[in-house]
């Protein structure tokens, strides 16, 4: 793998430009140079001259504003989605998910740095973590066509915590992050871009829609590198997503499950129902 770009002028090795994204405050700016470090990386690809993989030593949490509030996810306040309030908080709370993903995104770059990779793999999660970019932006435009913004109401503490738990482990990593929660989404999604269609929201409709279709790509990027490296270890796939989870992931996943959209991401059902808190319905 080309792990070095010669050029008379030294460009950020891609372990340091995602550095600088993780040690950014202030979610405008953070995505801005997100979206500004992903054109830079895919514009080299394009001619050919990858940039350096390198090496740089990420935070054990990214950077964060003073806004939102960080509660505790027993104390975050619950709002009923059907009222204007609760549809703000709906929108709120998709902001800051989005804003972790482009985190958890940049994240595995460097922290497993030291893992021999394809080049194909920082591909993926480049193009993840631009898109996760765009969708913060997306709903943050939301929030304020509706009078609010994010930093306005307190937000989950615990988003962060799945990256902390598999700081040194990708095989966990790739299994919980996005072949787990980035997989709640997309059963989550549909009902969520409802709300919005009922409300008459239309701007809001159309990004969830985007965020939803694009959700799926992710899911299969954990899939596809996941699959990769149980082969490389020769590894029973299913078998060890299973031990991963049970390891890593606080609780069983909550059915129903988006049987369709997980199929299209790499994900059958003998990986998710055996971890599910209720058996799957019988068939009639």
């Amino acid at each position: 793998m080309n792990r070095h770009r010669g050029t008379s002028q030294r460009m950020k090795s891609l372990s340091e430009m995602a550095v600088d994204v993780l040690t950014t405050a202030d979610g405008r700016e953070k995505t801005a140079k997100s979206r500004d470090y992903a054109a830079q990386w895919f514009a080299a690809r394009a001619a050919g001259t990858p940039l350096a993989i390198g090496r740089a030593d990420p935070p054990l949490r990214p950077a964060r504003p003073a806004e939102p509030a960080l509660l505790d996810p027993r104390d975050v306040p619950k709002r009923k989605p059907g009222s204007p309030q609760g549809r703000i908080a709906l929108l709120h709370a998709v902001a800051h998910i989005e804003l972790n993903a482009v985190d958890l995104h940049w994240d595995i770059i460097p922290r497993f740095a030291d893992v021999e990779m394809p080049l194909g793999y920082y591909d993926d999660w480049v193009k993840a973590a631009d898109e996760e970019s765009n969708h913060f932006n997306l709903i943050c435009d939301c929030l304020e066509d509706l009078g609010s913004y994010y930093g306005a109401l307190p937000a989950h503490a615990g988003m962060w915590r799945a990256a902390e738990d598999t700081k040194d482990d990708l095989m966990g990593r790739l299994a919980v992050v996005p072949m787990v929660l980035e997989a709640r989404g997309l059963d989550v999604s549909p009902g969520m871009i409802e709300i919005f269609r009922k409300a008459g929201i239309d701007k809001a409709v159309a990004s969830m829609e985007v965020i939803y279709a694009e959700e799926v790509g992710h899911v299969a990027y954990g899939s596809k590198w996941f699959h990769f490296l149980c082969g490389r270890h020769n590894l029973d796939p299913k078998d060890e997503f299973h031990a991963l989870v049970r390891k890593y992931f606080h609780g069983a996943l909550k059915p129903p499950f988006n049987e369709e959209k997980r199929a299209e991401a790499g994900l059958p059902p003998d990986f998710y129902w055996p971890l599910a808190d209720q058996l799957p319905p019988r068939k009639v």
